[in-house]
């Protein structure tokens, strides 16, 4: 379910020349890191290098990776007001043509030998980026959103789903052969939240990348649900357009 090569010494060494947004940035580089543990396993799949974090950038927001950290929001979402300072979702899928140069690149390398998996990080998960600033172990600045700001919360989960809907439409257009939906924070909602402020949105951006690809007469490709610890929702998740609900 992760990018595997990132214990590798490989890996590492090619990761060390740049920072992390810089790498994936880079085409070239993205491939070689996807391909990097498939040199050395009998693996299913191979996975693009990319991060979910490319799209609250594309939507106009500043993100660094922060060594030992992890990924920080200079300015995060604080106010309903800061919503504007978004750019248009639409525009999301043009800011973010080196992700598909990357997919096209590595899909032509692998020349069939396994299928290749695209992914983007779920609406309510990036939500919790942008509000916290960058990781949290309780959420509490992104779920005092739910609670004081249900309807900005509602507008924001918006934007993020008709920003993902082409970005997932383009990753298959490049040559993804499946698609995950990666909703990393789902065990910091309880059912009553997450039905409320991310099932709904998990639904959509299925339902609406499946029906993006008829319209394009594209064929369609098995899409992914990973909600982690949201074990409470199962039922909900395995109802929700997926070909495959992941453990």
């Amino acid at each position: 379910m992760r990018q595997a090569g990132r214990y590798l010494p490989e890996f590492r060494e090619t990761r060390a020349a740049q920072d992390f947004f810089s790498t994936c940035r880079s085409p070239e580089a993205c491939c070689e890191l996807t391909l990097q543990p498939l040199r050395r396993f009998p693996l299913d799949a191979a996975i693009i290098f990319s991060d979910i974090l490319v799209v609250p950038q594309a939507l106009g927001m500043e993100v660094t990776m922060v060594p030992g950290k992890g990924p920080s929001f200079p300015e995060p979402l604080r106010e309903e007001q800061d919503l504007e300072r978004l750019r248009d979702p639409e525009v999301v899928a043009s800011e973010l043509g080196y992700v598909f140069q990357a997919i096209t690149l590595t899909r032509q390398r692998l020349a069939g030998r396994v299928p290749l998996i695209g992914f983007a990080g779920a609406p309510w998960t990036l939500m919790t980026y942008m509000v916290e600033g960058g990781g949290s172990s309780t959420m509490a600045q992104a779920k005092r959103w739910l609670y004081q700001r249900p309807q900005a919360s509602h507008q924001l989960l918006r934007i993020l789903t008709d920003a993902l809907v082409p970005y997932l439409v383009g990753q298959v257009v490049a040559g993804a052969q499946a698609l995950q939906l990666f909703e990393s924070h789902a065990g910091h909602l309880g059912p009553q939240l997450f039905n409320k402020f991310a099932l709904p949105y998990i639904r959509d951006v299925a339902k609406q990348v499946k029906a993006r690809l008829r319209e394009a007469g594209l064929a369609p490709v098995p899409m992914i649900i990973f909600a982690k610890d949201g074990h409470f929702a199962l039922e909900e998740l395995a109802q929700a357009g997926y070909e495959v609900v992941g453990l």
